[in-house]
């Protein structure tokens, strides 16, 4: 069993040798001279020995306190290096930093992020999977995950939100050439609709009416796919229509591949977070990259 007592007294120990005199140590130390008196008295009653030979005048070590004092020395030298390797690493954090990310946001929103990461921090590497699928945080050993939902389950985890934006049901203007534009939520049912499978429930598409409730429309799936890229790729080819987070659609939507529909009861929202184990003792590199990613991501 550890001894819990292991290392009082040692820097006072270390600090009078160094000193020459109790009443010295006691002023460098900020303590009364009674103090320091009786935290050597307890250091060598713990020990068994007596480490200085003292009279009024002067006082010396002796040859165990001697010995001992050479250790003392190396164990506070050592613990100043690890505090200064602690400190260092604050303002330059080293070692690997596990990263899960939806491959579009990976892939489009954070590409300059993942870069000015590593240019400010040379001594950090990146290891990022770029999966849709949610992944367990602290089993699978992420430093952190972002992800992209309209609500998060509850748990332990921390959760930060970094921005949100509205989800879109948008078509292709040569699908609505052929079908025809749907006027209300319920017309989808007269549509094919291309519904991303990672949701619990896919073809189930949130709405809100007039009166500001919100209801859902369980829609006919034309495709199912777990690749949101994929699924948007279908509808600007006209295969049917889709529901997705406005930030997929931003370059369909500015070069007209792309129209919205339903834009009166399309109120719902999704939010983009970054999720990590704990927010006591944050490692530095977890730390710096959230900074980096709050600071770019809300430009």
């Amino acid at each position: 069993m550890t001894n819990n007592k292991l290392f009082d007294g040692i820097i006072i120990f270390v600090q009078v040798v160094k000193s020459g005199a109790f009443s010295s140590a006691a002023e460098v130390l900020g303590h009364s001279n009674s103090h320091i008196s009786k935290e050597i008295n307890k250091l060598e009653a713990r020990l068994g020995v007596r480490l200085l030979n003292r009279t009024t005048r002067s006082l010396a070590l002796t040859p165990e306190g001697e010995a001992y004092y050479q250790e003392c020395t190396q164990l506070i030298i050592d613990a100043e290096q690890a505090l200064g390797l602690i400190s260092q690493d604050t303002l330059n954090p080293k070692g690997t930093l596990k990263i899960s990310c939806p491959v579009w946001l990976g892939s489009q929103y954070l590409q300059q992020v993942f870069s000015e990461y590593l240019t400010c921090y040379p001594d950090m590497q990146l290891d990022i999977d770029l999966s849709d699928k949610t992944v367990d945080v602290v089993a699978d050993g992420y430093d952190l995950v972002i992800r992209a939902s309209a609500t998060l389950a509850e748990s332990s985890l921390i959760c930060k939100r970094l921005f949100s934006c509205k989800i879109h049901t948008v078509a292709a203007p040569k699908y609505l050439q052929q079908h025809g534009t749907p006027q209300h939520p319920s017309d989808l049912h007269q549509h094919d609709c291309l519904c991303y499978s990672n949701l619990k429930h896919a073809n189930r598409w949130q709405y809100t009416d007039i009166e500001g409730k919100a209801f859902n429309v369980e829609v006919q799936q034309k495709l199912r796919c777990n690749n949101t890229p994929m699924t948007v790729s279908m509808a600007v080819n006209g295969m049917g229509i889709c529901h997705v987070p406005a930030f997929y659609i931003e370059p369909q939507l500015q070069s007209g591949e792309l129209t919205v529909l339903l834009s009166e009861f399309d109120s719902t929202m999704v939010n983009v977070y970054v999720v990590y184990p704990s927010r006591k003792h944050l490692s530095a590199k977890v730390r710096r990259f959230i900074d980096l990613l709050e600071l770019r991501i809300n430009k």
